[in-house]
């Protein structure tokens, strides 16, 4: 496919060009994003959702219960509306925990340790309780878990891929944004999970809605599935989707580009657009694509986007009282965008950190 084509269509499947209504109907239509950086995965909603966002408006719909953020796939924790976690984990799940098993011997947790953890979490959480994560692993360390060397962590993820908890509410922070989540009871913070009949196609047809155009190569990438079951999963959902070449799908019906959707835009890092794909040089040029990672250390660097490609990258600190210092922004090329675009783009994250 041509690549201008290529960048316009998943501008708008991707919801840049195309803003949701709120921050709920972008997440179901993105399904997942990437959460590493808690922060970046609210502002990658809030750049795909119309109007000018505050943190506190993504941060409601945590607290409300509409998202969480688990490990969903890859062994990389995403943020994912809460109604579509548990059909999400039946398909990666089991995939995830065999990844995890040889980290969690060479840790010393074994199947007793786990069922212990499984055990004290519930007593802790059940009723309503909420946790966060260093007083989850004070519970764990009474039991005799020590959670120390990562030993903490990986309980948790366990807990998580088995659908006993998840990260729901946010924690609040004084003099600052947020970052982190209080751990809860999967079981009763996701009362109203939905079950698709073929969760499979399911998760094929919802990566194209979000991603396309893009095909099974792609998808078992982000999924962190096999390519035969990728190939499995394109095509028990072909009758639902639009095939624009060969093996190359976008959903029938893409959302319309918006009149007033800017040119330029921050994106933050583990951007859905650049790293949800096994080919990454349509979003960013070959010779950029180690400017933006992932590096050595797996980060992926916030990124600035004119016209649906790469340009360049951006900073900024989360840091108590330097989260209110203008972003900056590195660009690969100085005539990609122009100043006032660059302005904009980083003004608008600025002012949804900040407010």
């Amino acid at each position: 496919m041509d690549i201008s084509r290529a960048r316009a269509l998943r501008w708008r499947s991707h919801r840049i060009a195309s803003p949701a209504p709120s921050v709920g109907e972008a997440a179901a239509h993105m399904l997942a994003v990437q959460g590493q950086e808690f922060w970046g995965g609210r502002w990658a909603l809030a750049a795909r959702t119309k109007g000018d966002l505050a943190l506190s408006d993504v941060d409601a719909a945590f607290d409300r219960g509409e998202l969480v953020r688990s490990w969903t796939m890859r062994g990389t924790i995403h943020v994912v509306p809460a109604a579509d976690l548990a059909w999400v984990l039946s398909v990666t799940g089991e995939r995830q925990q065999r990844s995890a098993a040889a980290r969690l011997r060479q840790l010393g947790l074994d199947a007793d340790d786990l069922r212990r953890a499984e055990s004290v979490a519930r007593a802790a959480l059940t009723g309503g309780n909420r946790l966060t994560r260093a007083e989850l692993f004070a519970v764990l360390g009474d039991a005799g878990i020590d959670p120390v060397g990562q030993r903490g962590v990986h309980v948790l993820y366990d807990l998580s891929m088995r659908m006993l908890v998840c990260q729901g509410p946010v924690v609040p922070r004084s003099g600052g944004p947020t970052r982190e989540q209080y751990v809860v009871l999967a079981e009763e913070w996701l009362p109203h999970a939905r079950t698709p009949d073929d969760p499979l196609a399911e998760l094929f047809v919802r990566y194209i809605d979000g991603h396309g155009p893009a095909g099974a190569a792609d998808f078992a990438w982000w999924a962190g599935l096999p390519i035969g079951m990728a190939r499995t999963a394109a095509e028990a959902a072909r009758d639902r989707l639009t095939e624009v070449e060969d093996g190359v799908f976008v959903a029938p019906a893409m959302p319309h580009r918006h009149p007033t959707a800017p040119d330029v835009v921050a994106l933050p890092p583990f951007e859905e657009s650049f790293i949800s794909y096994a080919d990454r040089t349509i979003a960013c040029a070959p010779e950029f694509l180690a400017s933006v990672g992932p590096g050595l250390n797996g980060i992926v660097r916030p990124v600035l986007v004119a016209r649906g490609e790469i340009v360049g990258v951006w900073t900024h600190s989360l840091a108590l009282k330097r989260h209110t210092d203008d972003p900056v922004p590195q660009l690969f090329a100085r005539d990609a965008a122009t100043d006032e675009e660059i302005a904009a783009a980083l003004d608008r994250y600025r002012a949804f950190i900040t407010a």
